[in-house]
């Protein structure tokens, strides 16, 4: 009969075991088992994500068809004008941006597709901050492609799978992006903080210029350079509040004021980079 010494130690034993055999096996084999795992367990997820569409699908059918039109009327009167000055700009700085490139003989910038995707799942921590999307290689989705939404840089693709991706949001300390403040192009480094769940986002900014100042009461915008060849230029990330000086006295560092929209994605925009012309 074995004794109770043994029976308290068997399941020590058997994990020592099962953890032993994992650090033998061959990498190659562990990161199919996980891809495989991970493959099992998206069906599920993404099966959530459809049920919540369907459900506001149906809350929708109960609102009268009158309600939904005077709301769309609404939305279209306090934007309609605002988007069709966007597009203007948007189309004269094109043509500058072509002319320059033109002048100069520089290569032209990294031209990108857009590819909308559901946020499926949300899972933020100290150590990092990202979201799983309903979109993956099936729709030509890659790994470090840029990930945009209404509030700026969301972040940027890091894991990509058969039907999802991973999108690491720029909030997650593991986040390094090329910057610019807005007004000036001496370039400046962005880098997500380390941001506890429930509280709004923050981020970090370094090499500032010495003659750069931001106030409560005036605020920098943060935007990307475009340098890094990742994320386009223009892009916001956030608002720059106070600045510090560092120890050595050659920059000034600060924290970043993200768009509190970030812990509640539930749509974005995948920035797929095309293939270059031949």
């Amino acid at each position: 009969m074995p004794s109770p010494r043994i029976d308290q130690a068997r399941p020590y034993l058997t994990l020592g075991i099962v953890l032993l055999a994992w650090l033998v096996l061959p990498t190659v084999f562990k990161r199919v088992l996980r891809v495989s795992f991970y493959e099992l367990q998206a069906p599920v997820e993404i099966s959530f994500s459809y049920l919540r569409d369907l459900q506001d699908f149906w809350a929708l059918k109960t609102r009268s068809k009158n309600e939904i039109i005077e709301a769309a009327r609404d939305q279209a009167r306090g934007l309609g004008a605002a988007y069709e000055v966007t597009l203007q700009e948007n189309t004269a700085l094109h043509a500058e941006i072509e002319r320059l490139e033109t002048l100069l003989r520089l290569p032209s910038q990294v031209d990108y597709r857009s590819e909308p995707a559901r946020v499926v799942l949300r899972d933020f921590n100290a150590w990092w901050q990202r979201i799983t999307i309903r979109k993956g290689s099936t729709q030509g989705i890659t790994v470090g492609s840029p990930v945009i939404y209404a509030g700026g840089v969301a972040g940027r693709v890091t894991e990509v799978h058969a039907y999802t991706s991973v999108v690491e949001l720029i909030s997650s300390p593991g986040v390094r992006i090329a910057a610019t403040f807005e007004g000036d192009t001496r370039p400046v480094g962005f880098q997500g903080g380390v941001n506890a769940p429930f509280v709004a986002p923050r981020g970090r900014v370094e090499f500032v210029p010495l003659d750069i100042f931001a106030t409560a009461a005036q605020p920098r915008r943060l935007v990307t350079s475009g340098l890094g060849g990742v994320y386009p230029p223009g892009l916001a990330l956030g608002r720059v509040v106070s600045l510090e000086t560092d120890t050595d006295g050659l920059f000034k560092t600060g924290g970043v004021q993200l768009d509190p929209r970030l812990g509640e994605l539930n749509e974005v925009v995948v920035l797929v980079p095309l293939p270059s012309a031949p």
